[in-house]
């Protein structure tokens, strides 16, 4: 019952690292955890990933060792990290950029050995915002490529609130003309989310089509370590931090304050002894 719960909270744990380091270059996704890990746990072995600049959790909840992720940011790597053996087709530092590979890798799974396998993209409600957005979901429905669309809408494009470049609340509202199932789901409840992304996957596997999924969340941090989040109002950021994923998800599991902060010190140990 707590896997979830402990993915969340070693992601947590290696993202605090690097805030504390103010480890320069580095996109925090603190916050987001819930939707890393609900997605990535509902994918199968022969599945892909195709990852944004807040790659952390993705990579992290997908298997990589802690060591290897920090070795890459220190390298000045961070926004172009790959795992291959673990699925991880790319990281792209460009907004959007994945997107535009991502119907490409699908189209060579169906084609290819794998043909059960679809490929999962992240992207943020600013990538949405871009053409190559469009271009992507036109083209993976109009082939019939297996390919799930993961916006993690976290309010803000870089320094630009999503309400000043969105005349609508959600992303999803754009691409039901391209008849893509969608959903929206409260980005910050791990198991919504798991729920959403089982779903999803196993539509995808059974008709071949893409599917989008819409995780409503928010990104606690700046937009680049090592800035503050001091773009938001101080309404807004309490408001989040209210539905902060692993509180909701060690209160869901009726956890103490002494049985988290324990769980979150093995995490800091896993973390340690990775690193």
């Amino acid at each position: 019952m707590t896997e979830a719960l402990d993915a969340m909270l070693l992601i947590r744990a290696y993202e605090q690292q690097l805030i504390a380091a103010r480890q320069p270059g580095h996109c925090s996704s603190l916050g987001q955890e819930a939707c890393a890990v609900g997605v990535v746990q509902a994918l199968g072995p022969h599945d892909l990933i195709v990852s944004n600049h807040r790659n952390a959790g993705h990579l992290l909840a997908r298997g990589l060792a802690p060591a290897q992720l920090l070795a890459e940011v220190q390298a000045g790597r961070a926004l172009h990290v790959t795992a291959q053996s673990l699925g991880v087709v790319l990281t792209s530092p460009s907004t959007g950029a994945g997107l535009g590979v991502a119907p490409g890798v699908a189209l060579a799974q169906k084609l290819g050995a794998q043909p059960e396998g679809i490929t999962a993209v992240f992207f943020g409600d600013g990538a949405a915002c871009q053409g190559v957005f469009h271009e992507a979901v036109n083209l993976a429905a109009t082939w019939r490529l297996p390919v799930l669309f993961v916006c993690e809408n976290n309010q803000w494009q870089g320094d630009v609130h999503r309400r000043e470049t969105m005349p609508g609340e959600f992303i999803a509202d754009w691409v039901q003309g391209h008849g893509l199932a969608v959903e929206v789901v409260d980005g910050n409840d791990v198991q919504a989310v798991h729920l959403a992304a089982t779903a999803a996957v196993a539509q995808i596997r059974s008709n071949g089509r893409p599917c989008l999924l819409e995780l409503v969340t928010y990104r606690q941090r700046g937009h680049c370590e090592p800035d503050e989040p001091g773009c938001a109002c101080g309404s807004e950021h309490a408001h989040w931090l209210r539905r902060d994923p692993i509180q909701r998800e060690a209160r869901r599991l009726q956890l103490g304050s002494d049985d988290l902060a324990h769980r979150e010190a093995l995490a800091r140990e896993r973390l340690g002894s990775a690193t």
